[in-house]
This record gives C-alpha cells, sequence and structure tokens, in this order.
C-alpha cells in the first residue's frame, strides 16, 4: 500500500521518528485527558450531569484550539519549538496531576473547568510547535508527505488514547482521577522522548528576528480581519462554510443529547451508560470512515453542492426518523448515518476552500475555518443545554435540528445551481 511504503521511507529519518514520538505520545494523552473530562462530567455517580455541565466541558476542551490557535505562532517564531515540546508537556502534566487532585476533593465545578482549560489551552502550542518543526527533520522532497502521514497517525494516536480511557476507566479502576493520572504520566513521557533531540534541532535558527510581540500579535489581528474580506469575495468558499458550520452545530446538539441518553435513559448511573457512549462514539467514527472511503466518488459524480446537499437532506429525513423513537438501536444508526453526512459535508468543504481562495489567504481563512468549526460545537452544546430535559429527550430539539438540516439542503441546492462547482 502507498501509505504503509510512504511511512517506511520517513521512518528511516531519524530526528523524523523521534518527532513523530512526541507527537503520538502527546496525543494519547489527550485523548486520555480528554475522555476522562468527559466522563468525570457526565458519568460520575456522585454528580448530577445536566446538559449545562456537558456544554461547559465543551467548551474548556474546544474554545482553546480556536482562540489561542491564530496566535500561538507569534510565539512559536520567538522561542526554540524543542523547549516548547518538552515544558509544554511537563507543564500538562503537572496540571493534569493537579486535576487528578481536585477530582478526589470534589472542589467547586468552576475551579476544576479552569484546571481543565490550562490544559487544553497549552495543547494548542504543543500542536502548533509539532507541525512548525516538521521542516526541520524532513527535507522538502517527502515535506508533503510527512504533513498527510504525521497528523493523522496522532489522530489515530488520540482516538487510540480515548479508547484505552475507557478500558481503564471500565476495567482497571472505576475512578476518573486514575483516569487522568493516566493521561499526566504519558504527557510526561512525551517531555522525555523530546529530550531526545538537541535543543536547537527544531528551530527557529538563530538568524530568526521576529518582530516585537505586541507588532507581531497585531499583525495577526490584522491577518484574520483581511481573511474575512477575501472570504466574502469567494462566495463558494464562504457558501461552504456556512453550511459546514450548521451540520457542525446540528451535529453537536445532538451529540450532547445522546449524551444524556446515555446517562440517563439507557441505562442505570455507572459503567453501563459510559460503555454506551463509548460505543455511539465509535459508530459515528465509523461512519467518518465510511465518509472518507465514499465522497470522492459521491462528490465526482453529484459536485460539491451536490454532495452536500445530499448529506443535509438526509439529515433532515433520518433525524426525526431515527432519533424521535428516543431509542439505542435507532439513535446508533442515526450517529452512523451523520458522522458520514457530517464528514461528508467537511470534506467538501474543505476541498472548495482550497480551490476557492487564494494561496496568500489560504492559511488565515482555514484558521477562520476552525474557529467556527468548534464554535458552531459549543453552541449547539449551549442552546441544547437549555432545551433539553434531563433524560435527555427533546422533541423540539429533534425539530430544530431536522429544520436546520432541511434548510441547509435547500441553501446548498439554491447555490449549487448558480454555482461552476455544481
Amino acid at each position: 500500500m502507498p501509505v504503509v511504503r510512504d511511512l517506511r521511507v520517513l521512518l528511516r529519518l531519524r530526528n523524523f521518528r523521534r518527532l513523530l514520538a512526541v507527537r503520538l505520545l502527546s496525543q494519547c494523552a489527550d485523548g486520555v485527558y480528554q475522555v476522562a473530562l468527559a466522563t468525570y462530567v457526565v458519568f460520575s455517580p456522585e454528580k448530577q450531569t445536566s446538559p449545562a455541565a456537558i456544554a461547559s466541558a465543551m467548551a474548556v476542551l474546544l474554545l482553546p484550539y480556536s482562540l489561542v490557535g491564530p496566535f500561538a505562532g507569534v510565539l512559536l517564531d520567538r522561542w526554540q519549538r524543542r523547549q516548547v515540546l518538552l515544558y509544554g508537556n511537563l507543564l500538562r502534566a503537572l496540571l493534569a496531576v493537579g486535576t487528578a487532585l481536585l477530582i478526589l476533593v470534589s472542589v467547586p465545578d468552576w475551579i476544576f473547568y479552569a484546571s481543565a482549560l490550562s490544559v487544553t489551552a497549552v495543547n494548542r502550542f504543543v500542536l502548533a510547535g509539532l507541525s512548525a518543526a516538521l521542516p526541520r527533520v524532513v527535507d522538502a522532497d517527502r515535506l508533503v508527505m510527512a504533513n498527510s502521514l504525521s497528523p493523522t497517525a496522532g489522530t489515530l494516536a488520540a482516538t487510540a488514547g480515548g479508547g484505552l480511557a475507557f478500558i481503564v476507566r471500565l476495567t482497571a479502576a472505576d475512578s476518573d482521577a486514575a483516569v487522568v493520572m493516566l493521561g499526566a504520566a504519558l504527557y510526561l513521557c512525551s517531555a522525555l522522548a523530546s529530550l531526545r533531540m538537541g535543543r536547537e534541532l527544531l528551530g527557529p535558527g538563530p538568524d530568526a528576528m521576529p518582530t516585537r510581540i505586541g507588532a507581531a500579535l497585531a499583525s495577526t489581528a490584522k491577518g484574520l480581519v483581511s481573511g474575512v474580506r477575501h472570504l466574502a469575495e469567494r462566495r463558494d468558499a464562504a457558501r461552504a462554510l456556512a453550511a459546514m458550520t450548521v451540520m457542525r452545530f446540528c451535529y453537536g446538539a445532538l451529540t450532547v443529547m445522546v449524551l444524556m441518553l446515555c446517562r440517563y435513559a439507557w441505562a442505570s448511573p455507572g459503567s453501563e451508560g459510559l460503555a454506551l457512549l463509548g460505543l455511539a462514539v465509535g459508530v459515528s467514527g465509523a461512519g467518518f470512515f465510511a465518509a472518507a472511503v465514499c465522497s470522492p466518488w459521491a462528490v465526482g459524480r453529484l459536485g460539491r453542492y451536490g454532495w452536500m446537499a445530499v448529506c443535509a437532506g438526509a439529515g433532515a429525513v433520518l433525524v426525526p426518523a431515527l432519533a424521535l423513537p428516543f431509542a439505542l438501536v435507532p439513535m446508533l444508526a442515526a450517529a452512523f448515518l451523520l458522522g458520514l453526512a457530517t464528514q461528508g459535508t467537511k470534506i467538501a468543504t474543505d476541498t472548495t476552500v482550497q480551490t476557492a481562495v487564494d494561496d496568500a489567504y489560504r492559511g488565515r481563512v482555514f484558521s477562520l475555518y476552525d474557529v467556527l468549526f468548534n464554535v458552531a460545537f459549543v453552541g449547539a452544546a449551549g442552546v441544547a443545554a437549555l432545551m433539553l430535559p434531563p433524560d435527555g429527550r427533546s422533541v423540539p430539539l429533534v425539530a430544530m435540528v431536522a429544520a436546520l438540516y432541511a434548510a441547509t439542503a435547500s441553501m446548498v441546492v439554491r447555490w449549487g445551481r448558480v454555482s461552476p462547482l455544481g
């Protein structure tokens, strides 16, 4: 297989192997920590979980990526990246230990969320540092290959970490604090792995002359504003982003509903509900994988807007049909199909943005894309918190989501008629 062959080529590069090890350990720890946070908020027997608590947890997990991300590069160009990986992971290990202690002593929720927010905020610097360091360990001819495989491997590591957290929580230790400590240990291993690389290896070089930090931050903010203006002039990209934002909002609202159903409606409080959540996440992930397989063919046959319309239209029809019984098996079918529809729309949107936006603005537009993607999910959690009853069964929420899917499908069909992308 080409992917296996490419990976073998890259793994012959010693410093690439070392940087990849840091990434895998770091993102595996991310997966463990995020699942530990979610299970503590949702499935702790001593906590009466509410949709508002779930919305708060999602904000903690996702907003730092969006709000800190565009500005992380300004500091990464001033600090040695090996040191960012070392001290960033050490700091996260220490903060994760603090989170575990807060779980054990049952502090007020705002203190717990502040601790968790600190861990996820530091993560943005570590991930950006890993990406910025890649050209220092791979030659130019292999850089595209490395940019394709390295983040994918990190995503798989995060997924594996989440699975490991579920296993530990369900079998080895019925303790959220123990799972958080596992994440802290993995962060520490990632920090130690970074020491295998020289301090100067990952740059920036000694000849780098960054501008003053205030000017650099101001320039970044101005760049984002110019990215918004450019996006407004590229209607295909702006329309695709609008459709993707609505689809992501719908997926987020249904995710909160499924969390509440797993916690209260489908199982007794405790490990059974957690196992059902793991099953729902796995089924939805299978839908994401199916989208990656079928989207190239679907876009080729239907066009980008055509495929997006099919995805949104399927959501409009299937959400009420499968979700309104509020039963496990139909909801799992919905999780798979909506995972496919959401990821299928994202694949079409990514391609549209890449082709419709000028190269000089592409990075800024994708930063805005990242903000919209995560803020839509958090906003959906907030709306769901206002609409959901304690057991998660909400006909108005299902009706709202179905209506949004239908409206999106209608808009996308109309846009497709006037766009060369079809």
